[in-house]
C-alpha cells in the first residue's frame, strides 16, 4: 500500500510541534523532528528584496549543515558554554498561513510565517522576530521529518545574539 502525501494538518501538526518544542527547550524532541543530513539555514539579506541564495559562497545569519551541527549547538547552549545564551531567554513561536507547496508520498514542501516574542532577562527587553519559514519534510518511516528548513528573518536589523531557539 502506497503512502498518503502530507496533509495540511499534517504539516501544521509538525511545525506547530516544532515551535511547541523550542517554547519549552525540550531540545531532544527538537531534535528528533530533523533528519541526520538536515539544512538549517537563515540567509541574510542581499538588499532591501533580496535575500542570499547560496549559503556555501554568501553571507547567512544562521547556517548549519546536519544534524550533527544542530546537536552541537545544543550542547553548547546545554552546557553554558554560549555566554550569549545565559541565562536563556523566554520565547513563544507563533506558526500561520501553513500552505503545502508540493507534496507526494515521500516529500513535501511547506510554507508558514512566523513571528517570535522574545524576553531577554539579562537586558530585560523583549524583542519580535518574523518572518517565513520554508520546510522541506521527508517520510521517514510513518513519520514526516524536517530535511531542510529556511528562515527568512523579516526584521533582520538584530538588537540582540539570535539563535537557533529565538527564531
Amino acid at each position: 500500500m502506497m503512502a498518503a502525501p502530507l496533509t495540511r494538518a499534517d504539516a501544521e501538526e509538525l511545525l506547530y510541534r516544532e515551535a511547541l518544542y523550542l517554547d519549552r527547550r525540550d531540545w531532544d524532541a527538537w531534535l528528533a523532528l530533523y533528519t541526520e543530513d538536515c539544512v538549517f539555514w537563515m540567509p541574510a539579506w542581499r538588499d532591501e528584496t533580496t535575500p542570499t541564495a547560496d549559503p556555501d559562497a554568501e553571507l547567512s545569519l544562521i547556517y548549519y549543515r546536519g544534524r550533527r551541527n544542530l546537536e552541537d549547538r545544543v550542547w553548547r547552549v546545554r552546557s553554558g558554554q554560549s555566554v550569549a545564551s545565559t541565562p536563556l531567554p523566554r520565547s513563544v513561536h507563533a506558526v500561520t498561513n501553513v500552505l503545502i507547496e508540493h507534496a507526494d508520498a515521500a516529500s513535501a514542501d511547506v510554507a508558514a510565517s512566523f513571528t517570535v516574542h522574545r524576553w531577554d532577562p539579562r537586558s530585560e527587553r523583549q524583542h519580535v522576530f518574523f518572518g517565513t519559514y520554508r520546510h522541506r519534510l521527508v517520510r521517514d518511516g510513518d513519520e514526516w521529518r524536517i530535511a531542510a528548513k529556511t528562515i527568512t528573518l523579516m526584521n533582520d536589523v538584530i538588537p540582540t545574539v539570535v539563535d537557533f531557539y529565538s527564531i
